[in-house]
């Protein structure tokens, strides 16, 4: 190999290293979101950040490992995590119509936090 070769090697496995390292920090960070909340929306959310990390870890590991099929199951992670994400917010939709208490009781707190906020300026 020559010397660019193997410095373009030597800097794509650094690199793929620190994308590992940073989708991991992003991933106990997301966890912890899903974990803490504190409502319904903000763990869908999340949720959704969790299968956009996901995708990446994938990548990252499809280009480490030289195996580009992974690219693939990426693109089909990320469909279903579209859908996934589409089907939450329905269910949010729906229980809001459907008046379920606990959205009511969170669109409640939610507005009086905000109107707390704008009383405090």
């Amino acid at each position: 190999m020559s010397g660019l070769a193997n410095f373009s090697s030597e800097f794509l496995d650094v690199c793929v290293s620190i994308s590992l390292a940073i989708l991991t920090v992003s991933f106990v960070l997301i966890v912890l979101r899903i974990v803490k909340g504190p409502t319904l929306p903000d763990r869908v959310v999340a949720l959704d950040m969790l299968v956009a990390v996901g995708i990446g870890f994938i990548a990252a590991i499809g280009v480490q490992t030289d195996y580009y099929l992974y690219v693939d199951i990426a693109i089909a992670l990320g469909l279903v995590g579209f859908l996934a994400t589409v089907a939450f917010a329905r269910f949010v939709l729906n229980r809001g119509l459907a008046k379920d208490p606990t959205i009511v009781d969170e669109i409640r707190e939610v507005q009086a936090r905000t109107a707390q906020e704008e009383g405090g300026r």
